[in-house]
């Protein structure tokens, strides 16, 4: 298996970790101190439920863009994959930097990881040359 899979697969697996907190936080979880900036204390008002939901669209969105790019899923979209992957790196790039910079201690334990390796993963998917 070459590296843009295996980073493909990883950046899933990363994905779907956000996407389930996501619908978390939609569902009523008393988490949002672990998200957007920690503004949100306990559970979410309505109004950033239906941001998190959103949110958890788009992610699941750039999985697939991923997913096509690295040849494991969505043979389809390999066409448009092309250059939406350079908006998947750019919103992992942007991602990591608000994790890094958030006022949430809990929040930069917590997502900048993972921002990280969404970045590495999403770059790695990118640049790498298909077999």
């Amino acid at each position: 298996m070459d590296i843009r899979r295996i980073a493909g697969i990883v950046y899933t697996a990363a994905t779907a970790i956000v996407v389930a907190f996501q619908i978390a936080l939609v569902l009523g979880a008393p988490w949002g101190a672990y998200a957007m900036g920690g503004a949100y204390p306990g559970q979410f008002p309505p109004e950033m439920r239906v941001a998190a939901l959103i949110q958890a669209g788009i992610l699941l969105g750039f999985a697939g863009i991923v997913l096509a790019r690295a040849d494991i899923a969505l043979r389809t979209w390999e066409h448009v994959s092309r250059w939406m992957i350079w908006v998947v790196v750019a919103f992992a790039a942007l991602s990591l930097a608000l994790n890094l910079i958030t006022p949430s201690a809990g929040e930069r334990m917590l997502w900048a990881p993972v921002a990280l390796v969404l970045l590495v993963c999403s770059l790695l998917v990118a640049t790498g040359q298909k077999p």
